[in-house]
């Protein structure tokens, strides 16, 4: 009788851990050290944005703007309202808390404000990315996130580099 007693609780041991979803596992996998305050590099950028792009990974999602030359500065911060470059008025960024990310390079792109740029259906994280202006050199991007979560910037150097956002899917 202890014989069965102990196949059982192997049994349903094992079965509890082939059971688990791989995203719970994944969890334990990602990134850990992010934070949510502001970063920023001041240094300005001759390199035209090129192109501005976003992905899905296991554990956040990404934003990335690609520059025609290597990159420079940044200003990405969470804020209450996302503001025009130039005007300062506030331009909608659907979103349960929204990412002001100027980046210190200029765009000649014909964009309207308030403008979707990428399409983030099915994203974990991100909300919307909506064009706010750009003005003396540097360009400015509304980023609406489901919540405020823990975010990292980087650049990626080259003569076609380019500046990376990723907003991680919890804390």
């Amino acid at each position: 009788m202890r014989r069965l007693g102990y196949f059982l609780i192997v049994f349903l041991i094992t079965l509890a851990v082939v059971m688990i979803p791989p995203s719970a596992n994944a969890a334990t996998n990602c990134p850990t050290g992010w934070g949510s305050l502001t970063e920023s590099v001041s240094a300005m950028g001759t390199g035209e944005i090129d192109n501005l792009r976003t992905g899905q990974h296991e554990c956040f999602d990404r934003v990335v703007i690609d520059i025609d030359g290597p990159p420079a500065g940044y200003h990405v911060s969470y804020v209450d309202q996302v503001t025009a470059d130039g005007s300062g008025f506030p331009v909608t960024t659907p979103g349960g808390a929204r990412l002001q990310l100027i980046a210190r390079h200029p765009s000649f792109a014909p964009i309207s404000l308030g403008t979707s740029v990428a399409n983030t259906a099915g994203f974990r994280t991100l909300r919307s990315v909506v064009y706010a202006g750009s003005f003396e050199g540097q360009t400015t991007y509304g980023v609406g996130v489901r919540a405020r979560l823990p975010f990292r910037v980087f650049t990626i150097p080259g003569g076609h580099g380019r500046i990376v956002v990723d907003i991680a899917h919890q804390w």
